[in-house]
């Protein structure tokens, strides 16, 4: 992609038609620069990706959005997200989980953290 071009919506970044149906619920209209960046990356099977952009610019979404695209449900995990804080994993994992809202199949996304027992989030695991 060449660098200079603007991006105007998600649906020049190759998205289904379930992912843009879940972002127009959302209320997303456009794609910040980290998301029109990192999503095609990712979409096109790139792997290793370093993004830094502001707080609330979308990062969440930016790599969140192409996990849903491409990944199917299953029994064993997929991907691990890893945040600094408890809070921060519980809002990723609720962000993630609202950009399902029109999907068919839908993932299991789950948050484990500290100071919760494990046992508990072990057996959400196994589910």
């Amino acid at each position: 992609m060449n660098t200079t071009e603007k991006i105007l919506s998600f649906s020049e970044l190759g998205l289904s038609q379930q992912m843009l149906n879940s972002l127009s619920q959302k209320g997303f209209e456009v794609p910040t620069p980290i998301q029109e960046q990192v999503i095609p990356l990712l979409l096109s099977g790139e792997q290793n990706i370093i993004g830094q952009a502001a707080t609330g610019t979308g990062k969440t979404a930016a790599f969140g959005i192409p996990l849903l695209e491409t990944m199917t449900p299953s029994k064993l995990p997929q991907a691990i997200i890893l945040v600094p804080t408890r809070e921060l994993a519980i809002q990723v994992a609720e962000e993630i989980n609202s950009l399902q809202t029109g999907m068919k199949e839908r993932l299991s996304i789950l948050s484990i953290y500290g100071g919760q027992s494990y046992d508990i989030q072990l057996r959400a695991l196994k589910r």
